[in-house]
């Protein structure tokens, strides 16, 4: 059985962070985005990229199921599934890729480059075809052919 992927990124500089009232396993993790502020509720279930901390003003993209029920509150609030630091000139999406390293979506078709740092969830190096996997994507440029295609800089595999 696939995972969902239903993922979705939302771009922005960490604000504030707190615990939750009477909760200390769980914060509230609040975005500054184009668009304006966006909560994020960050749970030990939450999947941050190599273990970061997270901490005021960090960039970062924070993932969020969209299958998942949300409270109709201001400013909107989700649950992170994933967390990721991420540059100016750097993408990062989430998908179930085909295997031939294309997207279920057909947005995104990957060639794995020489450079292409592939590794597991918990960090190991992977040494198979990552495809038929969900797959954190790190990458920069991308063709403008549909679908575009990118040598990604890195590949975090969900086996």
């Amino acid at each position: 059985m696939r995972p969902s992927t239903n993922y979705i990124g939302v771009i922005g500089i960490i604000e504030r962070m707190s615990p939750m009232r009477n909760d200390c396993c769980n914060q509230i993790l609040t975005l500054r985005t184009m668009n304006g502020v966006v909560n994020f509720i960050l749970s030990p279930g939450t999947y941050v990229v190599d273990n970061t901390p997270l901490r005021t003003g960090m960039r970062i993209t924070a993932f969020y199921d969209s299958s998942q029920p949300v409270p109709l509150i201001y400013p909107p609030q989700y649950q992170a599934a994933f967390i990721g630091r991420t540059e100016p000139s750097e993408n990062i999406m989430i998908a179930y890729f085909d295997r031939n390293l294309l997207s279920e979506e057909n947005q995104l078709k990957l060639n794995i480059g020489p450079d292409t740092r592939v590794t597991t969830a918990n960090g190991q190096r992977f040494t198979c075809n990552a495809g038929e996997n969900l797959l954190i994507v790190y990458y920069g440029a991308t063709t403008r052919s549909i679908p575009a295609q990118t040598t990604p800089d890195r590949i975090i595999v969900f086996c």
